[in-house]
């Protein structure tokens, strides 16, 4: 009985533990798979999340890659079970990305303004 109420509280508020993103998928609004949330990427100083970082591509592990887009990009559609992103093959190849398992240098802010250039959405961190 616990448990039931506990899935029910769970699923009646807008709060997520960041452990049950991970993994979630990430679909079109046609309901097709892009991916999967690999991490969130929070800022420090605001504690707002600032990427998701998506998870596409390859085969078995293979040439698969990783993607940050920002977090204000992605909505939440309780039908589909899954964040919802609208963007074609050829924008997702074209994305700022890094290879499974290569580091992205989350430092260099010159690569953050080109990941929210891409995307056309405003800087977490303000103007630049």
């Amino acid at each position: 009985m616990q448990t039931d109420t506990l899935t029910q509280q769970s699923q009646s508020h807008s709060l997520i533990a960041s452990d049950r993103v991970e993994g979630t998928p990430v679909r079109r609004t046609s309901g097709e798979k892009i991916g999967t949330i690999e991490r969130l990427m929070i800022d420090k100083i605001s504690g707002n999340v600032a990427y998701a970082v998506l998870s596409f591509g390859g085969f078995l592990g293979m040439g698969q890659k990783h993607a940050p887009i920002p977090w204000t990009r992605l909505t939440y559609d309780r039908t589909l079970g899954a964040y919802h992103l609208d963007l074609s093959d050829e924008e997702l190849k074209s994305a700022p990305s890094v290879a499974a398992g290569q580091e992205f240098d989350w430092g260099d802010r010159s690569r953050e303004v080109e990941i929210h250039n891409y995307y056309r959405v405003p800087p977490y961190w303000g103007a630049y």
